[in-house]
């Protein structure tokens, strides 16, 4: 499953701009959009309504849930020459298809997108624990909830806007900074407080995921979105699952919650900082 993921997700970007390469922003929200919502129905469904139909078996709960992902390839498989053109394209010559680790541009944009996923990654790893340990068992599914739920509205938004603020610095300056606030508000305020930010939190994060994974498309020549979003998402999950084990470590050594989140409040000020990026193109883009 893992492999399917690590193969699916770097393969979007080009696809998106060989089939959509006048609305990169707008296809890239879409189909991210589709993410969040598979991810937020698969959650929200599995214990109330999949589990009884299958007699509790997590095993069963599985194979219903491939069901529509079967459905999803054989749709791709009857659609996709149709989109764009792209089956009648000429295929390129002397293809590369290794990432240039010397490019600044790939650690860049892995950097921008790791913050972001390290930021998911850790909220949901550590905020029921965090809630326990500030009192509020009760209010762990409501916490996660908002984090997870709060990312929908920012995806629906970016359905209109994402083309038009892919490479815009600003913006990625303002959802980093607003991730940066979430995050303190959850870690200096108590009860509801930290639900409210962890929805604060989930939508700004959202924003800046669609962003960012419009940029390999957008800032790349053609015959290179395939190496730079493999490289971006190496460094980005690589950076996201070290930094997981970093905020866990932390806690553990400082028996203080708030210390698992800190790394991840780094990663706000590195979306800050990298947010010129987006304006550095290694040739003309022709649509976002």
């Amino acid at each position: 499953m893992a492999a399917g993921v690590s193969i699916m997700q770097p393969s979007l970007p080009p696809l998106v701009r060989a089939w959509f390469p006048r609305r990169i922003g707008f296809a890239t929200a879409v189909y991210t959009t589709g993410l969040l919502i598979g991810e937020t129905l698969a959650a929200a469904l599995t214990i109330p309504l999949i589990l009884p139909m299958v007699g509790d078996s997590w095993r069963l709960n599985f194979v219903v849930w491939s069901v529509p992902v079967l459905a999803t390839a054989l749709l791709v498989a009857v659609c996709a020459p149709q989109l764009g053109g792209a089956g009648n394209a000429a295929p390129f010559t002397g293809r590369r298809w290794w990432p240039d680790w010397k490019r600044p541009l790939i650690w860049r944009l892995g950097l921008i997108l790791g913050s972001v996923n390290a930021t998911y990654f850790v909220a949901n790893a550590f905020l029921p624990d965090y809630m326990i340990a500030d009192g509020r068992p009760d209010l762990v599914s409501a916490a996660l909830t908002a984090l997870n739920v709060g990312q929908l509205p920012a995806a629906f938004l970016m359905l209109g806007f994402a083309g038009r603020l892919v490479k815009r610095p600003w913006a990625y300056v303002t959802t980093g900074a607003a991730s940066l606030v979430g995050l303190i508000g959850m870690m200096t305020m108590q009860g509801e407080w930290i639900v409210f930010w962890a929805g604060i939190l989930g939508f700004t994060g959202a924003v800046t995921l669609i962003l960012a994974l419009a940029l390999p498309s957008v800032l790349s020549a053609p015959d290179d979105v395939h190496r730079t979003s493999a490289g971006m998402f190496t460094i980005s999950y690589s950076l996201a699952m070290v930094l997981s084990v970093v905020g866990g470590w932390l806690w553990d050594l400082t028996h203080a919650p708030i210390a698992g989140f800190a790394p991840v409040a780094l990663c706000a000020l590195l979306i800050i900082a990298l947010a010129s990026t987006v304006r550095h193109a290694d040739h003309p883009s022709i649509g976002a």
